[in-house]
């Protein structure tokens, strides 16, 4: 291991935890007064999701590849059903009207839909680090993870702050980010 096998390692941290980013946003937008546990709680769900989905392409990588391959084509189609269905209820829950008070948290069964939907293109990672061995697969993964964990933080954080200025509105904003995620995921997975 040495600095580039981080830095590259740390870098694919950074590109597949940009739809995590969104979504701890979109959490944040929702629950404004958030406490630092509960923002741990979610930053470490995505950031697990983001080590685990990874080595599980590589398992895949050195045992059941033919599987996977096939497997691989339905990930656009798991990540936008799980997003618009997000996505839908967040929107939902924005039109309905809710006192100032009443600030629904994201459910655990939401917040592990959201991990894996965001985490779920990350599979295919598996092929990118097949070379390494399993120490170096999982050394990756784990700076994946950590780099995850600091960005939905930071989503978390500017998700609550625009939260506070956006009122009543920022449900509604929340579901249009997620399911704007979920179809860029679709076309990107489907056309691209």
């Amino acid at each position: 291991m040495n600095f580039m096998f981080f830095l590259n390692s740390a870098a694919l941290g950074v590109a597949l935890a940009m739809d995590a980013f969104s979504v701890s946003m979109a959490n944040g937008l929702k629950e404004v007064k958030m406490q630092k546990k509960r923002m741990f709680l979610i930053a470490f769900t995505f950031a697990f999701f983001q080590f685990a989905m990874p080595m599980i392409g590589w398992i895949c990588v050195h045992t059941i590849v033919t599987y996977f391959h096939a497997f691989e084509k339905l990930i656009p189609w798991i990540a936008l059903i799980l997003l618009s269905f997000i996505g839908g209820n967040m929107l939902k829950e924005g039109f309905e009207e809710q006192s100032e008070e009443e600030e629904k948290q994201v459910g655990k069964g939401t917040l592990l839909m959201q991990g894996i939907a965001t985490s779920i293109d990350a599979l295919s990672v598996g092929f990118t680090i097949a070379n390494y061995n399993l120490v170096l697969a999982l050394a990756a993964c784990l700076v994946i993870a950590i780099v995850t964990f600091v960005i939905c933080w930071i989503g978390i954080e500017i998700g609550k702050k625009f939260g506070m200025k956006l009122a009543n509105k920022a449900a509604i904003l929340g579901g249009v980010i997620l399911l704007v995620i979920g179809l860029e995921i679709f076309i990107k997975g489907v056309f691209f």
